[in-house]
C-alpha cells in the first residue's frame, strides 16, 4: 500500500523470530494450534512468544527481567487495544508510574496473543507528544493556552446562555465510540438532563443501517456470533468487509477455519487483502449488494437449496421474499445490475449453500448507503433461507468499527432511544427516572414542549441543522452550538458544507486527547460572508482510555475491563470527571451523580468530582434490562480478565476455574441480576441451549399476529429445555399470573414487578422466573423477512444518488424526497433527477468508493499522530486502474487531483492498480490535515499536528443518506481524476 518510503533498513535475518518460524513449520503438529496452546505446549516463555506475534523483542521484555534490568518497580496492568472492535487485550508494563513496554496477552481467547500494527504500537497512544495538553482557545485565528477554570466557567456560560436564548435543541452534542461504556452512558444521561436528544455518536455513520435492519429483523441489532465461533463455520461470505486491514486479529480464526476446510467468498469492487485470501473473489459495481444477494437466493431456491422447515418454523414472509427474487433477479438482470455472471453467481451460492453451516461478514461497505438498511435486510434474508441464524459456525458476523462502538451504541448518545434502546416514549422515561433516582417532572422540564419524545437530529446531518434558515426543521430553532466529544469531523460527508457550518457557530468545544481536525478546520479562514463574528472555539483535553478504567463491548458483545495503565498526562482529565464538572455548574451536577461514588480532589486550579466508574456500571446493571446488560458486574468482568486462561478458544467457554460456565466478557443479553450467575450469550438466537446456557429465540417484538398471520414461532422452535414450547409473547406480570407463576418471585420481586414487563422490572424477578422455566424473557417469535415498517418491506435495489449509469438510474430509481426526516428535510429523487439531467456522469465517470488501511483508524487523527504507524503510510492516496491511469496520463507515485460534483478538489499522489477496475476508485477515509492541496498545520494548536497529514476523502464525497437511519452515503459516489501539473 505504500507509495514512498524515506526511510529504509534490511530485515533481520536469524534470530529467534526465524528460529521460531523454522520450528512452526517444521514441528509435527497435527492440528491447527494458535499462540496459547504453542507457547504452552513448547514450553517458551511470553518474552519469546512477543517474537512470534511479530514484534521486536527489544519491546516485550517480560516485566520480571524489566524490574530487575532497571532496578524500578515494574507492575503489569491489563487494558484493551483502543483502535478496532476486536477487543485485544493487552499487558501494559508501568515503572514507577510510566508505561515503558506492553505485551499481547497470550491467554487472552479473543487475541490469542496476536496484535496488528496499531495494537503493537497502542502504547504511543498514551504517551504521545503530540497530544493536545492543555486547554485552548481560538483567539485571532491562533489558539491560546487558557486554564481549566476558564475554560469550563466560560463554556458553561455560553451553554447556559445559548439554552435560554433559543432552548436547549440549539446546542447538539457529538459523543464518542471511543468512551468506556460508562462514559457512553453518563453522557446519554447528562445531555437527558440538559434537556434535548440533539446527540449521536460514530454508530450513525458505520452501523446505523445494521442496527435498524437486524433488529427489525429478528430482535437486536447486533453480531450474532463471534470472531471466535467463526472457527466452527463451513463457509464464509465477506461482503463490503475488509477484515484483514479493518479487523486483522480477527482473520486468525478465519484462517484456523480455512485450516480445516472452511471455504471463503469475498465480495467487493475492489480486490483487497481480505479478497486475497479467498477461495472465490467477487468483483461487484459498488451499491449493488442487493442484486447480488438475491442472485444468490434465486439460485438456492430454484435447486430447493433453502431450509424449508426452519423458514416454516422460525420466518415470516419468506413466501413474498421469494416471489421478488424469482421474478425480478433472474441471472440476466443480476449481471446486467451488478455485473456478476450467472456461471459465478451459481458457483457462489452453491459453495454458500452446501458447506453449512455458513456465515456472512459484512461492514461499512455495505451500510453505507442510500439503501443501507435494505442491503443489511437481504443479508439477513439469505441467511434465514439457510437457516444459518441461531447455529454455531453460522450468524451474520457484523464487525463493528472502533472499540466500543457497540457499546456506545447499547448504552450511549443515540438521538432516538435512552440506554438499552428504550424508546423516547413516556414509558422508558419514567423507568430511567426511577433507575436514576430523578422526579420525571424535573426532567420533562428540562426539554422543550414537545421535544421530549421526538428523536434529535444525528451526527451525519448536524451541518444542515446549523445551515437551514429558521422553520425549515423540526424544532424552534436552527443550531448555535456543537460540542464534539472524542469524533474526527473527517468521518463525515460534504467537507465543504462542514466547514460552512463551523465558521456560522456561536459555540464549538472538541473534547479529546488528540485536538482532531475539527481544530483546524475551525481555525483555517473560510468565506468572510459564513463566518460569525462571535464564534467561541475552545479545546479540551480529554485524557485516553488508558488513564482511566472502565468496560468497552467488542463487536461480539463481550464486555472487557480495563484497569487505569498510567495517571492522566500533561492537563487531561478523564471524561466523566469532565462531564461531572460540567454539570455542576450547568445546575445538574447532583442529578448526574446521585448514584455514583464520587472522589473530590483540586488539580490544575479546579475542585474536581470524579464519578467512580464501578458505580456507574452498577447503575447500567440496575436498568439496562432490554439488552441484558444486568449481569456483568464490576466484580465478574474483572474476574474474567485475571483468568483468560480458563476460557476455551473456539466456544469461549470457561473450563474450570473461578468462571467456570461463564462464556468470555458475559457477551449480551446477560440477563438478571449478578447473583443469578447468567453465563452470557455466546450466539444469539440458539435454540439447542438453554436459556441459561446462553441459548434463546428470535425476540417477539412485533405483534402477535400480522394480518391474520401468527408472528410467533411454530411447535418445538423454542430453546432447550423450555416448559412452553411453542411460541411466546414477552413476558409481563400479568403473563406470570396467567401461566401460575406468580408465587415464584419473592415479596419484594412481587412489589416491584407488578404491573411491569421484563424490560421494566428493576428487580429482575421477572427475567428469573422466566428463565427458571426455562423460556426466554423477550418471548419466541418468527423473524421478519418482511418489514412492514420500513419504506421498502422486501429489499429493494435503488441506485445512488450520483452514479455513473443514467440508464439503470432510471430503471432503479431512488426514494422520494422526505420532509421532516429526523428532523430535516432530505432529498432523494430531486438529487437524483437533477444529477441525470445535468449528465454528471460525463463530467465524473469514475466511481468514487473510500475504506480503511491497517495502519490507521477511524479519522486517523491519533494514528497519524503515532511515530510508529506514520512511518508505515506517509501519503493520501487514490487507487486507479492502469486503464484509466494511462488514460489520463498518470503515473504511478504521482500526484493527481481527484474532483468531485460538490466542487471539492483533492491533492493526493496515485496508487495505479488493478485492485479496482476501470470504472472505479477508491480512497482511505483516515487522513485529514491537508484541505484542497494546501496544507493545514498552521491551524493546528502548536505541536499538536499530527505527523502524517493528507487530504480526507470526505472533503468530497457528496449528498445522500440512509431512508431509515440517515446513515450518510460514503461508498458511492462519482469523481474525476485528473495529473496535478503543480
Amino acid at each position: 500500500m505504500q507509495l514512498q518510503r524515506k526511510s529504509g533498513g534490511a530485515p533481520i535475518a536469524g534470530g529467534l523470530t526465524a528460529s521460531l518460524a523454522r520450528g512452526i513449520h517444521s514441528a509435527a503438529f497435527g492440528a491447527t494450534m494458535d499462540r496459547r496452546s504453542f507457547l504452552k505446549r513448547s514450553g517458551i516463555g511470553v518474552g519469546a512468544g512477543a517474537a512470534v506475534a511479530g514484534l521486536s523483542t527489544g519491546m516485550m521484555t517480560p516485566a520480571a527481567k524489566a524490574q530487575q534490568a532497571s532496578g524500578a518497580k515494574a507492575e503489569v496492568r491489563r487494558t484493551v487495544c483502543t483502535h478496532c472492535s476486536v477487543g485485544c487485550a493487552i499487558d501494559a508494563v508501568v515503572e514507577n508510574g510510566v508505561w515503558v513496554r506492553q505485551e499481547p496477552v497470550f491467554d487472552s481467547p479473543i487475541n490469542l496473543g496476536a496484535h496488528c500494527a496499531k495494537g503493537a504500537s497502542i502504547r504511543e497512544h498514551g504517551h504521545g507528544e503530540y497530544r493536545l495538553k492543555t486547554p485552548m482557545k481560538l483567539v485571532d485565528g491562533k489558539y491560546q493556552r487558557i486554564s481549566w477554570k476558564q475554560a469550563l466557567d466560560e463554556i458553561s456560560a455560553k451553554l447556559d446562555a445559548i439554552r435560554k436564548e433559543s432552548g436547549p435543541d440549539s446546542v447538539f452534542w457529538v459523543g464518542s465510540s471511543k468512551h468506556n461504556n460508562e462514559q457512553a452512558y453518563m453522557m446519554r444521561k447528562f445531555v437527558s438532563f440538559y434537556g434535548t436528544n440533539n446527540m449521536d455518536h460514530q454508530a450513525r455513520i458505520c452501523h446505523s443501517t445494521t442496527v435498524a435492519g437486524v433488529a427489525n429483523t429478528w430482535g437486536y441489532g447486533a453480531m450474532t456470533n463471534s470472531y471466535n465461533d467463526m472457527q466452527n463455520t463451513k463457509c464464509a461470505l465477506y461482503i463490503g468487509s475488509n477484515a484483514a486491514e479493518a479487523h486483522p486479529v480477527s482473520m486468525l480464526h478465519m484462517l484456523h477455519a480455512k485450516e480445516t476446510g472452511a471455504k471463503m467468498i469475498v465480495v467487493d469492487p475492489r480486490f483487497t487483502r481480505t479478497a486475497a485470501k479467498a477461495d472465490e473473489y467477487v468483483r461487484i459495481r459498488s451499491g449493488t449488494d442487493i442484486p447480488f444477494l438475491f442472485g444468490l437466493l434465486h439460485h438456492i431456491f430454484k435447486n430447493g437449496w433453502e431450509d424449508k422447515k426452519y423458514i416454516n418454523d422460525r420466518v415470516y414472509g419468506m413466501d413474498k421474499v421469494r416471489e421478488e427474487v424469482m421474478t425480478k433477479w433472474t441471472p440476466d438482470k443480476v449481471e446486467e445490475a451488478c455485473g456478476v455472471s450467472e456461471a459465478q453467481m451459481a458457483k457462489v451460492a452453491e459453495m454458500f449453500a452446501k458447506n453449512r453451516p455458513s456465515t456472512i461478514v459484512w461492514c461499512m461497505g455495505q451500510t453505507q448507503h442510500t439503501i443501507g438498511n435494505a442491503m443489511v435486510r437481504a443479508s439477513c434474508i439469505l441467511q434465514l433461507a439457510l437457516g444459518n441464524i441461531g447455529v454455531s459456525g453460522g450468524g451474520a458476523n457484523i464487525f463493528r468499527g472502533h472499540d466500543n462502538v457497540q457499546g456506545a451504541t447499547d448504552v450511549g448518545p443515540n438521538p432516538d432511544s435512552l440506554p438499552g434502546y428504550y424508546g423516547l416514549a413516556e414509558g422508558s422515561w419514567k423507568h430511567f427516572s426511577a433507575v436514576w433516582g430523578v422526579d420525571f417532572d424535573w426532567i420533562k422540564e428540562r426539554f422543550a414542549p414537545g421535544m421530549m419524545s421526538k428523536s434529535g437530529m444525528t451526527v451525519s446531518r448536524w451541518v444542515d441543522g446549523v445551515l437551514e434558515a429558521k422553520g425549515v426543521s423540526d424544532q424552534p430553532n436552527p443550531l448555535r452550538g456543537v460540542v464534539f466529544w472524542g469524533h474526527a469531523p473527517n468521518s463525515q460527508t460534504r467537507g465543504l458544507d462542514m466547514k460552512k457550518a463551523f465558521d456560522k457557530l456561536d459555540l464549538l468545544v472538541v473534547v479529546d486527547p488528540y485536538p482532531s481536525a475539527t481544530a483546524a478546520m475551525a481555525a483555517m479562514p473560510g468565506d468572510a460572508k459564513d463566518l460569525n463574528p462571535n464564534r467561541a472555539v475552545y479545546l479540551l483535553p480529554a485524557a485516553t482510555q488508558f488513564e482511566t478504567a472502565g468496560s468497552c463491548t467488542a463487536s461480539n458483545r463481550s464486555i472487557q475491563w480495563r484497569e487505569k495503565v498510567i495517571e492522566p498526562l500533561f492537563e487531561s482529565m478523564p471524561d466523566h470527571t469532565i462531564m461531572q464538572a460540567f454539570a455542576d455548574r450547568l445546575g445538574f451536577g447532583e442529578q448526574l451523580s446521585k448514584n455514583f461514588k464520587l472522589t473530590s480532589f483540586q488539580k490544575h486550579g479546579v475542585e474536581w468530582r470524579e464519578p467512580e466508574v464501578e458505580s456507574v456500571l452498577r447503575e447500567i446493571n440496575r436498568g439496562i434490562w432490554t439488552i441484558g446488560y444486568t449481569g456483568q458486574s464490576p466484580e465478574r468482568l474483572k474476574l474474567h480478565m485475571k483468568h483468560m486462561n480458563t476460557f476455551d478458544v473456539k466456544s469461549l467457554r470457561a473450563n474450570g476455574g473461578p468462571c467456570d460456565g461463564d462464556y468470555f466478557g458475559l457477551p449480551w443479553p446477560c440477563f438478571g441480576t449478578p447473583e443469578l450467575k447468567h453465563p452470557g450469550s455466546p450466539n444469539l438466537y440458539q435454540t439447542d441451549r438453554h436459556v441459561m446456557e446462553g441459548g434463546g429465540n428470535f425476540r417477539a417484538n412485533f405483534g402477535v399476529e400480522r394480518e391474520g398471520v401468527s408472528l410467533l414461532a411454530g411447535d418445538g422452535s423454542h430453546s432447550k429445555g423450555a416448559e412452553i414450547q411453542t411460541g411466546y409473547p414477552e413476558f409481563t406480570a400479568d403473563m406470570l399470573k396467567k401461566l401460575g407463576w406468580w408465587d415464584d418471585l419473592t415479596e419484594d420481586e412481587k412489589k416491584a414487578a407488578e404491573g411491569k414487563n421484563w424490560k421494566t422490572d428493576l428487580s429482575g424477578g421477572i427475567q428469573r422466573v422466566a428463565m427458571k422455566h426455562g423460556c426466554h424473557p423477550f418471548g419466541n417469535a418468527k423473524a421478519r423477512a418482511v418489514v412492514w415498517n420500513f419504506p421498502d418491506p422486501v429489499p429493494v435495489h435503488r441506485e445512488p444518488l450520483y452514479g455513473n449509469r443514467p440508464d439503470l438510474m432510471a430503471k432503479y430509481p431512488t426514494h422520494d424526497d422526505k420532509n421532516k426526516f429526523w428532523r430535516l428535510p432530505t432529498l432523494y429523487k430531486t438529487v437524483q433527477q437533477k444529477n441525470i439531467a445535468d449528465g454528471l456522469e460525463k463530467k465524473f465517470p469514475i466511481v468514487l468508493t473510500s475504506g480503511r488501511l491497517v495502519e490507521y483508524e477511524g479519522g486517523g487523527e491519533e494514528t497519524r499522530s503515532n511515530p510508529w504507524l506514520a512511518e508505515l503510510q506517509q501519503d493520501s492516496f487514490v487507487e486507479l486502474n492502469p486503464r484509466a491511469a494511462n488514460d489520463r496520463g498518470i503515473r504511478n507515485g504521482e500526484y493527481v487531483w481527484v474532483s468531485t460534483p460538490t466542487g471539492a478538489r483533492m491533492k493526493v499522489k496515485a496508487l495505479v492498480t488493478e485492485r479496482v477496475s476501470a470504472d472505479h476508485a477508491f480512497m482511505p477515509f483516515h487522513f485529514s490535515g491537508w484541505w484542497q492541496g494546501k496544507d493545514m498545520k498552521a491551524f493546528y494548536p502548536e505541536g499538536a499536528a499530527p505527523i502524517v497529514r493528507g487530504e480526507a476523502v470526505n472533503t468530497g464525497t457528496t449528498y445522500g443518506y440512509d431512508s431509515v437511519t440517515m446513515m450518510q452515503e460514503t461508498k458511492t459516489t462519482i469523481c474525476q481524476i485528473e495529473k496535478a501539473t503543480a
